[in-house]
C-alpha cells in the first residue's frame, strides 16, 4: 500500500493500493481507443476542453491548494500560486496553442512542400511531488492539445493530487480515458514503457531516476524527455542593485523549503559586495517564519519526507567537517523534525557535497569571485545545466556572460522560472528535450515532411 502522509504532523491522510498489471493493461487498451477519437477532434475542441479546465482550477483553487499543502508540506500561499499558474498555463494553450500546430510551408522545387505535426499516441508521464499540479500539467496540457493522450504515474506521496487531476479532467469535459493515472511502484515502469501502444515517456525527477528511465526508453526505442535536477548559479556583480538581488536570491532558494530544481542554489558574488550580500542573506533567512503550511503566515513548511531532511542534513554536516563556514541554520528544527532550518554556508571548496551535489532543501552557499572569467568557470563547474541568473546593471556584460553559461535558461536581473510562453529544459545531467512553448508541443509529435509534385 502507498501512504499519503502529512509531513507536518506525520498523520496518514489516505492509503492507496497499487494497480495490478492486468489493470494497467486494461487502461492502456482503453487509452488507445480514446486516442483514436481524441486525435480526430478539431484542435479547437481540444482547446475548449483545456479552457474549461482552467475554469475548474480557478473554481476549486482553495480546495486543491489545501490538498497540495497537506500531502507534501508546501506553504498554502505557494500552493495557491501553483494552482493559479496552472490555470494560466491552460488559458495560454487554449488561446495560443492551435497556432503551434499549423502546417509549416517550406519553399522547394516541389509544387507544395510543408511540414505537418501529428500526434503519436499514449505518452507516459512520470512526475514528482514538489509541484504536484504544475509539473503534471506543464507536461500534459501541450501533449493533450497536440492530440496525444496521457498516462500518469505520480510520486507515491501525492497520489491524492494525481486523482484530483484525473477527476478535474473529466469534469472539464475531456473524453474518457484521454487522461488516466496509474498507482504503481517506480520499479514497474518498464511494464508501461515497453508496451507497444505507448509511444513516449517524459520524466521530471532526479538525475538517477532520469538515467534509469532514459535507459528503458532507449532499450525500447521510445521518444523521451528528461527534466532532471539542477544546481543553478546566481551570479551577482558588484554593480547590481544589491537589495533587489539579495531579496530575489532568498525567494528563489527558499521557495518550497528549497525543494525546487530550478532554484538558485549557488550564489556566486563579486568580492566587493560579498560581505554585504552574506549579511543580508543571514538577516533574511533568520526572519523567515517556519510553521504549519496551512497558515497563511508560514513562509517555510516541512520538507516532504523524513529521508529528505536526513539527506540535506548529511550534506551540510559533511561540508562543515571539510571546512565550510556556517553563517546560519545548519540543523533540524528542534520544534518539528520535519523541518530543516534555512541554512547559509560560505568558505566552500569544490570537493564538498554542497558544491558537487544538488542540494534539495533550504540550503544556500555563497562563493566569492574577482574576475568575470572566474565567475563563469565556477558557474559551469557542475554536472548540471538547468538554469542560471545574472545580476548586473551592465546588460551587455550580462548578455556576454549568459552566452557562456551551460544552462537551458538564463535570466538577467530576475529569478529563473518556467513560463508557458518559453521553452523549459536543461543540458548536461539536467536532462534533454523541452517542455512548454511550441518546442514542448512538438516533442511528442511526428514531424512529417509532405512533398507534392
Amino acid at each position: 500500500m502507498f501512504k499519503s502522509i502529512n509531513p507536518f504532523d506525520g498523520k496518514i491522510i489516505e492509503e492507496y493500493a497499487p494497480f495490478s498489471d492486468r489493470e494497467i493493461s486494461q487502461i492502456i487498451a482503453e487509452q488507445h481507443i480514446a486516442f483514436n477519437k481524441w486525435k480526430q477532434l478539431p484542435v479547437e475542441d481540444r482547446a475548449n476542453a483545456i479552457a474549461r479546465l482552467a475554469t475548474k482550477l480557478k473554481e476549486k483553487e482553495a480546495e486543491l491548494a489545501r490538498l497540495i499543502s497537506l500531502e507534501m508540506g508546501k506553504p498554502i500561499t505557494e500552493s495557491l500560486a501553483e494552482i493559479r499558474k496552472c490555470a494560466w498555463l491552460c488559458e495560454h494553450y487554449a488561446l495560443e496553442g492551435a497556432k503551434q500546430l499549423q502546417d509549416e510551408v517550406i519553399q522547394t522545387e516541389a509544387q507544395v512542400s510543408y511540414v505537418s505535426f501529428e500526434p503519436k499516441g499514449i505518452i507516459f508521464g512520470i512526475m514528482p511531488w514538489n509541484f504536484p499540479f504544475w509539473q503534471v500539467l506543464r507536461f500534459a496540457i501541450p501533449t493533450l492539445l497536440a492530440g496525444n493522450v496521457v498516462l500518469l504515474k505520480h510520486a507515491p506521496n501525492v497520489n491524492g493530487c494525481a486523482l484530483a487531476i484525473e477527476k478535474l479532467m473529466l469534469e472539464a469535459g475531456f473524453n474518457e480515458s484521454v487522461f488516466r493515472i496509474v498507482i504503481m511502484e517506480a520499479e514497474r515502469s518498464e511494464t508501461i514503457i515497453s508496451h507497444p501502444l505507448v509511444q513516449g515517456v517524459s520524466i521530471t525527477g532526479s538525475a538517477k531516476a532520469g538515467a534509469s528511465v532514459a535507459s528503458l526508453a532507449g532499450k525500447y526505442l521510445k521518444k523521451s524527455v528528461m527534466e532532471l535536477g539542477g544546481s543553478d548559479p546566481l551570479i551577482a556583480f558588484a554593480d547590481t542593485d544589491l537589495s533587489a538581488c539579495s531579496e530575489a536570491a532568498t525567494s528563489s532558494r527558499m521557495m518550497n523549503a528549497g525543494q525546487v530544481c530550478i532554484a538558485a542554489k549557488r550564489f556566486i558574488v563579486e568580492r566587493p559586495i560579498f560581505d554585504s550580500f552574506v549579511a543580508q542573506q543571514k538577516t533574511a533567512l533568520e526572519a523567515l517564519k517556519l510553521g504549519n503550511p496551512l497558515s497563511e503566515s508560514t513562509q517555510i513548511g516541512p520538507m516532504a519526507r523524513p529521508d529528505l531532511v536526513k539527506e540535506i542534513d548529511e550534506q551540510v554536516k559533511k561540508s562543515l567537517k571539510m571546512g565550510a563556514k556556517l553563517i546560519t541554520g545548519g540543523e533540524v528544527w528542534k520544534e518539528n523534525p520535519g523541518f530543516y532550518l534555512p541554512t547559509l554556508l560560505t568558505k566552500i571548496t569544490p570537493d564538498m557535497p554542497v558544491y558537487q551535489e544538488e542540494t534539495f532543501g533550504p540550503v544556500a552557499v555563497v562563493i566569492p569571485f574577482d574576475k568575470v572569467d572566474e565567475a563563469i568557470k565556477i558557474a559551469n563547474d557542475t554536472a548540471f545545466g538547468l538554469g542560471a541568473s545574472i545580476w548586473s546593471k551592465d546588460i551587455e556584460k550580462a548578455k556576454k556572460v549568459a552566452s557562456q553559461l551551460e544552462a537551458g535558461a538564463v535570466f538577467i536581473n530576475s529569478i529563473t522560472k518556467s513560463d508557458p510562453r518559453l521553452p523549459f529544459g536543461g543540458t548536461k545531467k539536467s536532462g534533454y528535450g523541452r517542455e512548454l512553448a511550441n518546442f514542448g508541443m512538438h516533442e511528442f509529435m511526428n514531424i512529417k515532411t509532405n512533398w507534392i509534385q
